[in-house]
């Protein structure tokens, strides 16, 4: 296979950096460069890509992982992380993406915190631009890889009410603990969630924006028991962090009104499957990150190859409960991805 490439300079010169979580130029920022079978990532025979992710958690950790598997498979491509120090960021990623796309990077990966804003910066680039996690709108971008986040949600929605009404419960109550307002990813699982709450004859009755940070979470958390000194049959979570925060909250608090309370998270990271194992954590939707992370670095190589790729190209989920928690946590031992 014939391969042209652009030597990457700029981006190499300023940004550039051996580990992860190293700082790159702004103290602020973190990135890590990988080479495919240990080729030079100024090397004049490689294809370069930036991956621009939301922020380094355990989801992230996966994609990331994936993103450098490809990288290291294939001697042709170098891959770059960079990340943001926050989920909330948004002026330090909005600043990577500017930077990536002024740089001589071939393509550009993006998991954007803002979507908007992310279409914005690739308006009139000439880039590849693939999405990835979360997905924006511009005639840029060749495709989006992601979780098909509605379905995945669905289904943890309604296994969630399932588990409850087979609990006893005749009408099963819910509320979500989600995102930012307005981050794509978090309302298309906030929509799934509540169709599969709905359908399967439940009823969410409240709605609470975290900012997916555990500490606004549990604050959340303790505000429902207050609330609601009943007990809420079901609590959801757009993310784990949101999750395990809500379960330490439940245990703290000592209710006997929420000790039988359905708790599911969202992304499959690990101390959210321990909770799992524990039986504190009733289910978790796991993304498939590092799927996630291998197949955007994938597509944005088969476009820079001239080939087609699929407009979406769903990384897969698995929704985790005690009955199949072994494999997904060999899975995750084989890939490197589960600290012992």
């Amino acid at each position: 296979m014939t391969m042209k490439k652009r030597f990457m300079g700029m981006a190499l010169a300023g940004a550039m950096c051996v580990s992860m979580l190293a700082g790159c130029g702004d103290s602020s920022s973190s990135s890590a460069s990988t080479s495919g079978s240990g080729a030079s990532s100024s090397s004049d025979d490689a294809y370069n890509v930036c991956v621009i992710v939301k922020l380094t958690d355990g989801h992230f950790n996966k994609v990331i992982a994936g993103a450098k598997a490809y990288a290291e498979e294939h001697d042709n491509v170098n891959v770059e992380i960079q990340s943001p120090t926050s989920a909330t960021a948004y002026d330090e990623q909005a600043n990577m993406i500017e930077t990536a796309l002024g740089s001589d990077y071939d393509a550009v990966v993006i998991a954007p915190q803002q979507s908007a804003a992310a279409a914005t910066k690739v308006a009139s680039t000439d880039k590849v631009i693939v999405a990835l996690d979360t997905d924006f709108d511009s005639e840029k971008k060749s495709a989006f890889v992601g979780t098909g986040n509605f379905d995945a949600a669905k289904a943890g929605g309604t296994a969630a009410a399932e588990a409850a009404k087979a609990a006893g419960v005749e009408k099963p109550t819910a509320i979500v603990l989600t995102g930012v307002q307005g981050d794509e990813t978090h309302d298309t699982r906030l929509e799934g969630y509540t169709e599969g709450i709905e359908e399967a004859g439940g009823e969410v009755i409240e709605v609470q924006y975290c900012d997916a940070l555990a500490e606004k979470a549990a604050t959340a958390m303790e505000g429902i028991i207050q609330k609601y000194p009943d007990g809420v049959d079901i609590i959801l979570n757009t993310c784990d962090d949101m999750a395990v925060a809500a379960v330490k909250i439940i245990q703290d608090s000592g209710s006997a009104a929420y000790a039988d309370t359905i708790v599911c998270g969202f992304d499959g990271n690990q101390a959210a499957i321990e909770l799992i194992e524990q039986g504190t954590l009733a289910m978790d939707v796991a993304q498939l990150g590092y799927d996630m992370g291998y197949k955007a670095v994938e597509a944005a190589v088969n476009v820079l190859d001239g080939n087609e790729v699929d407009s979406f190209i769903d990384s897969g989920s698995l929704a985790v409960s005690s009955e199949n928690i072994d494999d997904y946590i060999s899975d995750m031992k084989d890939k490197g991805l589960w600290d012992e």
